[in-house]
């Protein structure tokens, strides 16, 4: 049984358990997520850009894939929008879910269309790899979270 201090206050704008200080190791891997997260975003914002623009190769290359000229826009805005979720610090997580989603979508398409598996099929894999790596380099409560349930 614990007993009542009234020493002690409550501030809710501070964690009950504060994160212990990130040692030079931690450093080096915040920074590493943080490239990597950025050559990520870069990379899948503009290929978000260029299907909101509707640059003409995008376009040839969704209609082989099967997509109406009509769709390529909205697929457009569906991606940069969890891109710039995963970009936020705050949501960073929702768009990583929300990426790996749209990239499950790739695999599916690619699949369906006979694509090569190594080339194109498992290309949004490695994307997908790639978010999820820089995510849990630059979160340390991701980190945290994932140690704990794997020591369960």
């Amino acid at each position: 049984m614990t007993t009542f201090n009234p020493h002690l206050t409550f501030d809710a704008t501070r964690p009950t358990h504060p994160m212990p200080i990130a040692p030079a190791q931690a450093k080096g891997a915040l920074w590493t997520g943080r490239v990597l997260s950025t050559i990520i975003g870069l990379l899948l914002g503009f290929d978000a850009l260029m299907k909101l623009l509707r640059i003409a190769p995008v376009m040839k290359a969704s209609m082989e894939l099967g997509y109406p000229t009509y769709a390529v826009f909205g697929i457009g805005v569906v991606l940069a929008l969890c891109v710039a979720l995963y970009a936020i610090p705050r949501t960073s997580l929702l768009g990583a879910l929300l990426l790996t989603g749209y990239l499950g979508g790739a695999i599916a398409t690619h699949v369906r269309v006979g694509d090569p598996l190594w080339t194109h099929t498992l290309f949004p894999i490695y994307v997908a790899a790639m978010v999820w790596g820089g995510l849990v380099l630059r979160d340390q409560r991701l980190r945290a979270f994932l140690k704990s349930w794997v020591n369960r």
